[in-house]
């Protein structure tokens, strides 16, 4: 007993100690960003794409905000803008698709970068991956006239009116201390699980999945977490593995990029639902999309030299 509780301790240190030095610095400089008004000019320069996924340009906004802050950052500003002709239920999919798919760019990169994908393809895979995947939806959508009724909201903001930056560090400090308590009990159910085998019974059920997929075994809890609660939990958990050397380079990027499209499958959808998403757009398609990529992916980076993939596609951190 003593044994499992100085192992587990020592892990919750590694993972939490791993994570807050990543997120502390880029929640301070995103909110310098945030009070520059960099992020509105962001918004401005994302206008034009937005008429390729059949959203008017205050959407580039919304979807700005999101990419540098958060889903609920993002949410914040939809609900308080009004467009003049209002959103159907499709156009609200396709916005919220993007959104799941990037959101929170500065930390979750950087978190996919030290688990040892590269800045460059992360961001790709994320923005690039983001508009294809509303470009996709807005055709399908469009094609079958699916979804055209003007969009309910669920969900209306409560704007706090204290702005200021004590309010703020509040703010950031109950989110990193509910960050500490997930880690804490995550971190004690995975100890337990491998204690009574339910690792290895999961590992045999997905792995025909997983096999199509190029994930290897030993890469499923982690990766389970990841899709179920989040990025940053996940790849925490990646990152430890991956400095221990306990999982193989490519099966750590092949793991990597599935999260980075498929993450945080609970929360983050019911997030979007409240915006009046449509469920096949958030969930199902967004599943069949990261699935079908990550697939085609996983073979490609296969067959890629050793050298070729590490001086590609790999983080030098």
């Amino acid at each position: 007993m003593k044994t499992f509780f100085k192992a587990l301790f020592q892990e919750i240190f590694d993972v939490s100690y791993t994570l807050f030095k990543i997120m502390i610095p880029i929640i301070i400089a995103v909110k310098i960003l945030q009070e520059l008004g960099i992020i509105e000019y962001l918004g401005i320069i994302l206008e034009p794409l937005m008429s390729l996924v059949g959203l008017p340009e205050s959407m580039g906004l919304v979807w700005a905000t999101t990419v540098m802050t958060s889903i609920y950052g993002g949410m914040l500003i939809f609900v308080s803008q009004a467009p003049a002709d209002p959103l159907t239920v499709a156009q609200v999919t396709v916005l919220g698709g993007m959104m799941l798919l990037a959101h929170g760019l500065p930390i979750e990169v950087r978190i996919a970068q030290k688990a040892g994908m590269s800045i460059w393809f992360s961001l790709l895979i994320r923005v690039g991956g983001g508009i294809l995947y509303g470009w996709l939806l807005f055709h399908i959508y469009s094609a079958g006239d699916w979804l055209q009724q003007p969009n309910q909201l669920i969900w209306r903001a409560e704007v706090s009116t204290d702005a200021s930056l004590i309010a703020w560090g509040i703010t950031q400090l109950k989110s990193l201390a509910m960050i500490q308590i997930i880690i804490i009990v995550l971190l004690f159910f995975l100890k337990i699980l491998k204690l009574i085998g339910i690792e290895k019974l999961l590992a045999i059920i997905l792995s025909p999945i997983l096999k199509i997929l190029g994930i290897s075994k030993q890469a499923t809890t982690i990766t389970i977490v990841g899709i179920t609660l989040g990025l940053a939990y996940g790849g925490g958990l990646l990152i430890k593995e991956a400095q221990q050397d306990k999982l193989a380079k490519k099966d750590v990027f092949t793991a990597i990029a599935l999260l980075a499209l498929l993450h945080s499958l609970i929360e983050d959808t019911l997030l979007i639902l409240l915006l009046g998403a449509d469920l096949s757009g958030v969930l199902w398609f967004r599943l069949l999309f990261s699935l079908v990529f990550i697939s085609v992916l996983s073979r490609l980076v296969l067959k890629m030299d050793d050298k070729a993939f590490e001086r590609v596609l790999c983080s030098k951190t």
